[in-house]
């Protein structure tokens, strides 16, 4: 019982290794292929090893990661199968090295897990062995004994293990046989066999066939054309101090410094003795890294050495004497680490852009760091600012993570350019910074503001059409689509109107413009209100208000309501007592101007006198008063030009001739008026003409008396007609025309009269005044009816009596007296 415990011990160890290299297996993926094979190859199933299906392996978003090379595999998102990307030279990936193995990654993005995956690229027959000289010269001399060997330049075949170089064969011939040695590194080295003793003068070169083979199926082949000179005497060829040479270097060491000194001696004197080395030139990265001195056998370097990309280097070596003899020797190379590589930043995943409502614990970036040094040198942490609102979460194979820690505000931080830090563990240690910008993007939680609450802009009257009026700009704090702010007026009418037919607004640029021509006589300010609207989902908006003034233009000229022009093309006559005293109020010129303020200022001044110094003009009333006393000498008739001009820039005016007969009574009136006349002339023909005219004359006024008569009874009908129509028109006109301008009050405050006479020869109309000069008109309807009532009594009495009843009489019918 005893003697089983040990035996049972063991199994339970074995049991337990088995366990632990099963676990430690278990997170990696192995397949083998061969190389050259095309684009799209069946590689291995990946769905299948990772025991997933097809559908949920391309739902987890499993894609390949490698390291700083492309791609060479790819998976099959509809099979699940790992496929090639396209074709695979094993030498071009491993050279020599065997086996030739691919590592990458294979990441679940999901829940960003890694697995590990190693494909074996198998060699396949795909290169032909090849000699560095197609055509070497050999010489050897004629004393030369049979047996002797000549060492060949080896063929090289970039294939491995079978399909490398596995024979040579030399064609037939009568003086030499082929000898092929394997080395202590397993190639094989052809050596040339003197099997009879040579004779130049009976052959002085011999052309020999020498063929490399390999194993592979088919078998590849290469051919080299050996031809040999036979000189005389050099029986001894160059020997090598060291069968093989071995040097360290670190990684680090300047271009142009001597690492080795090769020696070969020969036990030959002169010209056979003198030794020339040769570096056999080998296709790879090694070529050209070292130089060899053909004289001393001083190794140089000519490039620089890195170990990440080669750990050694093989140099091979040839001696060669004078006549020809050679032979060859290896020098091994083995570069040391040094740490002269930063670390390396591999994105795996980043996001460029993150929303500002994301929630805490959001994955930024997926990204690994690595180092191409090894040992201390590759040790690597990575670290960032810490106050920013990120953190790092280390995974599997130096992978990190980068999550949010809370959540972001764009309106406070846009962007964030982050900064990652690598450090590696040399000494001195060397550091790698990536830097990844992250925008933050915008979601629509800020409605445009206006800078201010309200707006007030003001506007000329009379303005084109489309004038820009102001402009209105609003600010959303958001960006793009969010912050694209869009303008409209808040629907509403004005006057009965929408207020779209009188202003409209840029939508883009927030300008508003006119669509119409204002009138400042029509309204003096507008309220509307602006809506800016953002172009989010959902959008938001604000409105302000804007008040419009218009500011009045001098666009209207004075209008002189009193007196006012008759329809029939008659200016009026006002009276003026011959016993009037100085500053009597004679009549009072009364204006209005549709515009205001300065623009309605008006200002009244005499422009012309028949009799200067007579008459004066109030400058702010429009009074005309006599200036002096009236003279019997004065004119029964006087002329005054009077102008009513505004304040505007520029003033515009408007003017009105008065017409005033002196005398005291009607009866002077008439006789005044029968007396002014040309003054008679001695001459016949000037009488002659006063007798014609008076004919007619009198002849006229019999007609025109005739024609009276009947006409003064379609009259009474007439203006009876006219009277209600007459009303109706006096009730239409605005009050605004009357009510708040300087003279207006002063046109309802004018003048009674009882008596009108027209000299319709002139078109002078002639106003009598009542005896007590009263300042009060009568209004206008007593006047009409004063109109309508003087044709009635007029109709009643003779003309004899017609001077009794003047203030009944109406005033076209004097017109026609005056005609006669």
């Amino acid at each position: 019982m005893a003697k089983k415990l040990p035996g049972c011990r063991m199994l339970v160890l074995l049991c337990a290794l088995w366990a632990s290299l099963w676990e430690a297996r278990a997170g990696q993926i192995r397949y083998s292929m061969p190389e050259e094979i095309d684009q799209g190859s069946f590689v291995g199933s990946i769905a299948k090893d990772l025991g997933l299906e097809p559908q949920a392996l391309a739902e987890r978003g499993a894609r390949i990661v490698s390291r700083g090379r492309s791609q060479l595999f790819t998976l099959n998102p509809r099979s699940g199968n790992l496929i090639t990307a396209g074709r695979i030279d094993r030498e071009e990936l491993c050279a020599q090295s065997a086996p030739c193995l691919v590592n990458f990654n294979l990441l679940l993005e999901d829940k960003l897990t890694i697995y590990s995956v190693e494909v074996e690229v198998t060699d396949v027959n795909d290169n032909a062995p090849r000699f560095g000289v197609e055509e070497p010269e050999l010489k050897i001399s004629e004393t030369t004994t049979p047996g002797f060997r000549i060492p060949l330049k080896s063929a090289h075949d970039a294939d491995v293990d079978e399909n490398t170089l596995q024979k040579y064969e030399l064609n037939s011939n009568d003086h030499f046989s082929l000898d092929v040695r394997t080395g202590a590194d397993g190639n094989k080295y052809p050596e040339l066999v003197l099997e009879r003793a040579l004779d130049r003068e009976e052959e002085a070169v011999h052309h020999l066939v020498l063929v490399a083979s390999d194993g592979g199926s088919p078998v590849r082949s290469g051919t080299c054309r050996i031809r040999v000179k036979v000189l005389d005497v050099n029986d001894n060829a160059p020997v090598f101090t060291q069968p093989e040479y071995r040097v360290s270097v670190p990684e680090n060491m300047p271009v142009g410094t001597r690492i080795l000194t090769v020696t070969a001696t020969d036990p030959d004197e002169g010209y056979n003795a003198q030794v020339t080395y040769f570096q056999e030139q080998a296709p790879g990265e090694a070529a050209g890294v070292f130089e060899l001195k053909s004289t001393s056998g001083d190794i140089t370097i000519t490039k620089g050495l890195d170990y990440e990309k080669a750990k050694f280097h093989e140099i091979d070596i040839e001696a060669q004497d004078g006549p020809g003899l050679l032979t060859r020797t290896k020098v091994i190379v083995t570069v040391l680490d040094v740490n002269d590589n930063a670390p390396e930043f591999y994105m795996t995943s980043a996001t460029a852009s993150v929303p500002e409502d994301s929630p805490p614990g959001t994955v930024i970036a997926l990204f690994n760091v690595h180092d191409r040094d090894s040992g201390q040198n590759a040790l690597v942490t990575c670290s960032f600012p810490e106050m920013l609102p990120f953190k790092l979460e280390r995974s599997v194979d130096n992978y990190y993570r980068l999550v949010t820690t809370r959540a972001l505000d764009r309106e406070e931080f846009s962007f964030y350019n982050i900064t990652l830090s690598a450090k590696d563990g040399g000494n001195p240690s060397l550091s790698t910074d990536t830097h990844l910008l992250l925008q933050v993007a915008d979601i629509n939680d800020n409605p445009p503001f206006f800078p201010r609450g309200s707006y007030s802009a003001y506007i000329s009257e009379n303005n084109p059409r489309g004038t820009s009026i102001f402009s209105v700009l609003a600010y959303d704090p958001d960006s793009n689509d969010n912050a694209h702010v869009t303008y409209s007026l808040a629907e509403d009418t004005f006057q009965g109107e929408p207020m779209s037919s009188y202003i409209s607004i840029n939508s883009d640029t927030g300008v508003l413009y006119a669509l119409r021509s204002f009138d400042y006589e029509q309204f003096q300010d507008l309220q509307l209100w602006v809506i800016a609207v953002d172009s989010g989902n959902p959008p938001l908006s604000s409105n302000v208000s804007l008040s419009l003034f218009l500011v009045d233009q001098n666009d209207n000229m004075p209008e002189i309501l009193y007196p006012a022009l008759p329809t029939d093309g008659s200016t009026g006559v006002e009276l003026a007592p011959r016993s009037a005293d100085p500053g009597y109020l004679v009549t009072k010129v009364v204006a209005v101007d549709k515009d205001s303020g300065q623009n309605a200022w008006l200002s009244y001044r005499l422009l012309k006198a028949s009799e200067p110094g007579l008459f004066s003009v109030g400058l702010h009333t429009g009074e005309v008063r006599t200036a002096r006393a009236l003279l019997d000498r004065d004119a029964l008739k006087q002329s005054l030009v009077v102008s009513v001009q505004d304040h505007g820039q520029p003033p515009l005016s408007a003017t009105v001739t008065l017409t005033i007969a002196v005398a005291d009574n009607i009866p002077e009136v008439l006789a005044d008026l029968g007396s002014i006349r040309t003054p008679a002339n001695s001459d016949d023909s000037q009488l002659t003409l006063y007798l014609v005219v008076a004919v007619v004359v009198v002849s006229c006024v019999f007609l025109a008396f005739v024609i009276a008569l009947l006409a003064l009874r379609l009259r009474r009908w007439y203006m009876s007609r006219m009277l209600q129509a007459s009303r109706d028109g006096l009730g239409v006109i605005p009050a605004s025309h009357f009510v708040g301008v300087d003279g207006v009050r002063a046109f309802l405050q004018t003048y009674s009269h009882e008596v009108s006479l027209t000299a319709d020869s002139r078109k002078s109309h002639i106003i009598f005044p009542q005896p007590n000069y009263a300042d009060t008109l009568i209004s206008q309807e007593s006047c009409e009816k004063n109109d309508i009532l003087s044709v009635a009594v007029f109709a009643k009495f003779p003309v004899h009596q017609t001077p009794k009843m003047f203030p009944f009489i109406n005033r076209w019918f004097f017109y026609i007296l005056i005609l006669a």
